[in-house]
């Protein structure tokens, strides 16, 4: 019989392992691999929750976080403990997903050590370094060290080949994202009704490129949507960077309709999602999830590497302007008409098959 194909896949924050899920449950019950879960722990304190819930097991959890990390510290401890861990697990792959310190240093590490490595979720760009930052410049280095780019769009698979990588090794699979989201909202319960009659904002912001001006502009602008409408309720998961939660707590705690809350388990935002009436959000996977629940998304980001849900119109960029955030925010509110064409639960970026079109391609690489 023969051995089984050991598959490295690596994890570091509470999204990658969202949308590593579905990929890593393909490889464990596939027959011809062994998936060998690597945790950074590069977010310590938003990773045990989804491995918990995903009931995905890390054989090595290097607990790499420190409080006040920055990123000169992480990405120096990262990769030699990375590399140390490929030493230890010889695996014959590497696999990580996105755009972090975590996925920079798995690539780096496999690199050093003559591994292939494959991008889960490669090609995304903007083309500015500065949005998002430092993101943007980690998914364009990993790009020149990868031996499969899994494409979550035909766009993004354009992108890498604009940047003259090997037609042969991009792959279209559509984005793991909607396979977990998917999966998901199958198991939750039945929408309840709306609260005390509120329409609801769901509201994520936490981007480094947003910290200072930018959040306040965004919170104060929300603050003054919330005193409008006495029919409107803010849901606010906030994110525990401490410039998140002290912008967040002077500029929008305090009002009755506006809900400060711990960050939510994924199936509870889910819900969340399903439940309310649009979204706000500089969140990337949100951008993913949201249109596929027919939910408009309010982006806010100067730019986004997702253009998809803006071309199909369920998403626009707003940016952080607070008049701009007040505007298109009343529009959704105010123009039945304008909500309905973006309310269209329409999914640009999947049909819930991501995991098996990546799961077939290394299976091919390795003739298993």
């Amino acid at each position: 019989m023969t051995a089984p194909v050991d598959i490295a896949c690596i994890v570091g924050t509470r999204p990658e392992v969202i949308k590593m899920a579905p990929v890593i449950r393909r490889l464990q019950h596939s027959g011809w691999s062994r998936c060998r879960v690597v945790a950074t722990a590069q977010h310590r304190d938003l990773l045990d929750g989804p491995m918990a819930g995903f009931g995905i097991a890390a054989e090595l959890d290097l607990d790499l976080m420190t409080a006040g990390q920055t990123l000169p510290d992480l990405t120096g401890r990262v990769i030699p403990a990375l590399s140390a861990a490929l030493e230890r697990l010889r695996p014959a792959a590497v696999l990580a997903q996105g755009d972090t310190v975590t996925v920079f240093a798995a690539a780096l590490a496999a690199f050093y050590a003559r591994l292939p490595f494959g991008h889960v979720e490669a090609g995304l760009r903007t083309y500015n370094l500065e949005q998002p930052f430092p993101e943007e410049a980690f998914r364009q280095m990993v790009s020149r060290i990868t031996r499969w780019h899994f494409a979550p769009t035909p766009g993004a698979a354009e992108n890498l080949r604009g940047e003259r990588v090997d037609p042969a090794a991009i792959h279209v699979t559509g984005n793991t994202s909607i396979d977990t989201l998917l999966d998901s909202v199958r198991r939750l319960p039945p929408a309840a009704d709306a609260a005390g009659g509120h329409r609801t904002i769901l509201l994520t912001a936490h981007r480094r490129e947003n910290f200072g001006a930018p959040l306040e502009r965004i919170f104060t602008a929300l603050r003054a949507l919330a005193d409008g409408y006495d029919d409107l309720r803010i849901v606010y998961p906030v994110h525990p960077n401490p410039a998140v939660r002290a912008a967040a707590g002077r500029l929008l705690g305090g009002h009755a309709r506006i809900e400060l809350c711990a960050p939510m388990d994924y199936f509870a935002f889910v819900a969340a999602m399903r439940d309310c009436h649009f979204v706000l959000t500089d969140s990337g996977g949100v951008q993913e999830e949201a249109p596929a629940l027919g939910k408009p998304v309010l982006v806010l980001r100067e730019q986004t590497e997702r253009p998809e849900a803006v071309a199909a119109g369920v998403a626009r960029v707003v940016g952080t302007s607070g008049q701009e955030v007040l505007q298109e925010s009343r529009r959704l509110l105010d123009d039945p008409a304008h909500y309905r064409a973006m309310a269209r639960g329409v999914s640009p970026y999947g049909d819930g098959r991501a995991a098996e079109r990546i799961e077939a391609v290394l299976r091919a690489a390795f003739n298993a």
